[in-house]
């Protein structure tokens, strides 16, 4: 076995939990010696219910030069470029954490922005962004003031952008595109959550509640990196959606983590 001598904290989670999320909902583990990798991989996540969505972004306009890696938003889904498929995550956070991955820019684009919308398109929260100077992962977090909380059961979208060159110039940009509905926080679910601090993603992970899943194993390994559980954890976690190739990329930016 690929991992014998070794059983993960997180399979020790999962065995235990039952989903709370009912549409699709894979099944706890029920034999206590089975590979963490391959328990994490077969997780299913939402992947419709919700309007389209772009994981991996396309130039908007013809003054983007060509990148070697697109830059991509880390959510559940399939396909890549084409505006025909739902990318929906689920959250029970009012104020949830956006992730996306940046490729090598060149020197002159490093300004973003992160906007925010209800279902129909209307401007929920909208911030213009530094981008680092080193290939990565960013996460984006929507200030917690009640004019941004989300409201359960509600669908929103978000988009992230970089813009090619001079920011004014806002025909020029990459960007993706996914959706985010928040989900009730059941008291069957908070109590799981209580007993398994810090290490909550495995619980939310098996309740297909993707964005606190990611974020939470990200913000573990952003405090605890030599960590080769928690490196395993995240590398199984985005082969679950089809996200392995970004798994050893550093996380290099943190926004909107004001209080």
């Amino acid at each position: 076995m690929k991992l014998a001598g070794v059983i993960p904290v997180i399979l020790l989670c999962l065995v235990s939990y039952s989903p709370q999320v009912q549409p699709q909902v894979a099944q706890p583990v029920k034999n206590k010696n089975a590979n963490t990798q391959n328990r994490l991989e077969k997780l299913n996540f939402p992947r419709s219910g919700a309007p389209v969505g772009r994981r991996q972004g396309g130039a908007r306009r013809n003054g983007c030069p060509d990148l070697k890696q697109p830059v991509t938003a880390l959510v559940p889904g399939e396909g890549t470029v084409n505006e025909a498929i739902s990318f929906l995550s689920l959250t029970v956070s009012e104020y949830p954490t956006f992730w996306v991955y940046l490729p090598d820019l060149p020197t002159n684009l490093r300004s973003g922005e992160f906007v925010f919308q209800d279902e129909r398109g209307k401007n929920i929260y909208k911030t213009p962004l530094k981008l680092p100077d080193r290939s990565g992962i960013i996460g984006i977090t929507l200030p917690q003031n009640p004019q941004y909380a989300l409201k359960q059961d509600n669908k929103y979208q978000w988009y992230f952008k970089v813009y090619c060159g001079n920011p004014e110039n806002a025909s020029d940009y990459y960007y993706v595109k996914a959706w985010v509905q928040k989900v009730a926080l059941t008291p069957n679910l908070e109590n799981q959550l209580k007993a398994a601090k810090p290490k909550e993603y495995p619980v939310y992970a098996v309740n297909q509640i993707w964005q606190d899943a990611v974020t939470n194993l990200a913000d573990m390994r952003r405090t605890n990196s030599s960590s080769s559980t928690l490196a395993q954890d995240w590398t199984d976690l985005l082969k679950a959606v089809g996200l392995e190739e970004f798994a050893t990329a550093p996380i290099v930016g943190r926004y909107g983590m004001e209080r």
